[in-house]
């Protein structure tokens, strides 16, 4: 059973969220959600997925490896946050998980009832719309709210006016 979402009652906020990730579109849905945020008084979420670690029987390894993932999934958040402060006037909150994304989007999801609106990016490639976007359509999405699929080659402006 799907469980109630609480953004709307007294003393919450609608916050929509946004996946951090190496894709160069993914910039796009953080411009797209945090204008949402911004216009509708709502919030801002990114979260940023590591992947789990290969390395697994080499403690000591894995552990270096975890601290650099670390490290380069707060840098790309902070680089996003900055962009949100500056394109759409808001101020992210910044998740780090670990694990399988669409997994941990899901969990997110689940443990912080505020989050109304999955917000992604299509890529522009030939191969398609992006790993993260097509993992979503072929499996079916499994999150309890709506998610909102930006196109890629959307310009700054449009993305404005629909937000």
């Amino acid at each position: 059973m799907v469980s109630k979402r609480e953004s709307f009652q007294e003393g919450h906020k609608r916050k929509f969220l946004a996946v951090i990730d190496d894709t160069p579109e993914c910039g796009r849905a953080v411009l797209y959600a945090g204008r949402r945020a911004a216009k509708t008084g709502g919030g801002l979420v990114l979260v940023y997925v590591i992947p789990p670690a290969d390395f697994q029987h080499w403690l000591g390894v894995e552990e270096i490896m975890r601290a650099e993932a670390r490290e380069e999934a707060e840098a790309a958040l902070d680089r996003f946050a900055l962009f949100a402060r500056e394109k759409a006037n808001v101020d992210p909150e910044l998740v780090v998980r670990e694990g399988i994304t669409t997994e941990e989007i899901a969990k997110l999801i689940e443990e912080d009832r505020d989050i109304a609106i999955l917000v992604l990016a299509a890529g522009a490639d030939k191969e398609g719309p992006g790993p993260l976007v097509s993992s979503i359509a072929k499996a079916g999405s499994g999150f309890s709210i709506p998610v909102t699929v930006v196109p890629s080659d959307m310009a700054d402006e449009d993305i404005e006016a629909v937000a």
